[in-house]
């Protein structure tokens, strides 16, 4: 059996207009390919679909029957090919983002998530959590669809592009005697107890910063480690040290402590958009991508 979806058509044209003259005229064909193709399809069919005399044309039962099912296999296949374009197109599927915890911090970032859920409701975004250096394997393995994390060594596997350049600043506890001072230098901070990352955590902004002092010759005297940027503000809240975060994290106030800039002009961070040179990426990735390096 080899139905074609024409063969439907013609046939529920035929059924609908009771007709042979009508239904061709409606498909704009000839009327006997019309006739030759409807006695195909019953040949096909196995059961007479249309009882015909010289002045009418009625439906069979078996006719009846055909027809609601072929009403309703049109109906799904035009769903499916607009579900198929919708994927195509980036308004349907699946999109995994991995971003390290600053990301969310970046307007930028922010304002695309959610512009992007509102305009493509139907893609199920899925965001994790994670740092930059744990990123990289699933996103070469495809687990992880795109990347934002901080400028890092990254095999040839993976592309990248800058998303944002942003100061990082001095942290310094309200009470310091630094937090009088316009700015800080890195030569300051790097006198003071330092509240940092532990260097097992895989953070990008760990090598970021601690390659900023290397390049002025300075090695922090690192009073804390710990896992988590809202730690080290904590900390420094507390007044157990001083650090340096990149400027995004500004949006976080407290009252026991200031944000200062750092007088070295490359005292600079970015934030990159990551993702595999070798792995498809969806439509939907794609056009966050775009919706987010459109941003810059």
């Amino acid at each position: 059996m080899n139905i074609e979806l024409r063969h439907l058509r013609y046939f529920i044209a035929v059924a609908e207009e009771l007709h042979f003259g009508h239904a061709a005229a409606r498909l704009n064909i000839s009327q006997p390919p019309l006739s030759q193709q409807i006695q195909i399809l019953e040949q096909q069919v196995g059961a007479r679909l249309l009882a015909r005399t010289n002045r009418s044309v009625t439906l069979t039962p078996a006719g009846a029957q055909f027809l609601a099912d072929c009403r309703q296999i049109l109906i799904q296949v035009e769903e499916a090919a607009a579900r198929a374009t919708r994927l195509h197109q980036g308004e349907t599927g699946e999109l995994r983002i991995g971003f390290t915890s600053s990301a969310p911090f970046i307007k930028a970032v922010s304002d695309t998530l959610s512009a992007f859920r509102r305009r493509y409701p139907d893609v199920h975004l899925q965001t994790r959590e994670i740092n930059t250096r744990e990123q990289i394997a699933p996103l070469h393995e495809g687990s992880l669809d795109l990347g934002l994390m901080r400028n890092t060594q990254l095999p040839d596997t993976l592309a990248w592009e800058v998303i944002l350049r942003e100061p990082l600043l001095a942290m310094i506890p309200r009470d310091h005697p630094l937090a009088a001072l316009p700015c800080a230098t890195l030569e300051m901070l790097a006198r003071e107890p330092f509240v940092f990352f532990d260097p097992h955590v895989g953070t990008g902004l760990y090598d970021d910063i601690l390659g900023l002092m290397r390049r002025y010759d300075l090695k922090p005297a690192i009073a804390q480690e710990v896992g988590e940027a809202m730690t080290i503000i904590g900390l420094v809240a507390a007044g157990l040290g001083v650090s340096i975060l990149p400027a995004s994290f500004r949006r976080v106030q407290l009252e026991e402590m200031r944000w200062l800039p750092i007088a070295q002009p490359d005292a600079i961070s970015e934030m990159w958009l990551v993702w595999s040179k070798h792995h498809e990426q969806g439509s939907a990735a794609m056009r966050f991508k775009q919706q987010l390096l459109a941003t810059r």
